[in-house]
């Protein structure tokens, strides 16, 4: 448990690594499942935008082109803000750089679960309703997380490049090397990828089941718990950020007395 409680801590390891990589994975795909069911379309497969802003140039479908554009530039900036948040955390010293993303995005996704139907009859400039907008956004500000957590060696929002890893393991796991090969060049699968890639796509599948499930039959209320785990497991190295760094805590004052400049006067 107190493992799980320093998931997003600045001191990194690999089974750490692999544990909030499996999460991150759930994540998505109960996201991604459970807003096929609301938007039509998987918000987080940007192969499958790139092809659909293709389709709109040649069709000269002006719908199909703005949302294929609108989601693509909400992923990218979600995976932008995820870079920005990242090394301005660092540029200060702070153990919460891998944190604050994912604070930011277990906020998003109460939003989402609390105003997820209001949200869906809001019109953008992109000919889709802003919840499109923002579940992409979402999910390319996890892509941004989960790659800057590991250099770029996981991603957690789609499973195309790990089920590829996972072939090309399965293929060394059952080849056999000619009697007499001598052990350097001995062709030997990588078990410890293995499982971290077989055990990514597993968990993809597990959260999209229980994002299909939950939409069918709760609702977009079904993301508040899973929002309330992202944000407990990120509380705990932003809580000690602001004990220890006083910049953290001149910003956070600074903002609070714009807000408060800015409320209307109680009555």
């Amino acid at each position: 448990m107190r493992r799980l409680l320093h998931l997003t801590g600045r001191h990194r390891t690999a089974s750490v690594d692999r544990i909030f990589g499996l999460l991150l994975a759930f994540n998505a795909g109960a996201v991604n499942a459970g807003g096929l069911l609301v938007v039509h379309m998987y918000t987080s497969h940007m192969s499958g935008f790139a092809s659909q802003l293709a389709d709109g140039l040649v069709l000269g479908s002006v719908s199909l082109l703005l949302g294929a554009l609108g989601a693509l530039l909400a992923f990218v900036v979600g995976a932008a803000s995820t870079a920005v948040i990242v090394h301005w955390a660092h540029r200060h010293h702070l153990r919460s750089a891998f944190a604050m993303p994912l604070m930011l995005e277990a906020a998003l996704l109460l939003v989402f679960g609390l105003l997820g139907a209001v949200t869906l009859s809001w019109p953008t400039p992109f000919a889709v309703p802003l919840t499109v907008l923002l579940l992409a956004y979402i999910m390319g500000l996890q892509n941004g997380l989960s790659s800057s957590m590991s250099h770029g060696k996981m991603r957690t929002t789609h499973m195309t490049g790990h089920v590829t890893d996972l072939g090309l393991e399965l293929g060394r796991l059952v080849y056999r090397n000619a009697p007499g090969t001598p052990p350097a060049l001995r062709v030997r699968a990588n078990r410890a990828a293995l499982r971290l890639y077989g055990g990514l796509l597993a968990m993809f599948i597990a959260g999209g089941v229980v994002g299909a499930a939950g939409f069918k039959y709760v609702g977009f209320v079904w993301v508040v718990p899973l929002a309330s785990l992202l944000l407990a497991l990120s509380l705990p190295p932003f809580r000690r950020d602001l004990r220890r760094s006083a910049y953290l805590q001149l910003l956070l004052a600074s903002v609070t007395r714009r807000f408060r400049r800015g409320a209307p006067p109680s009555t």
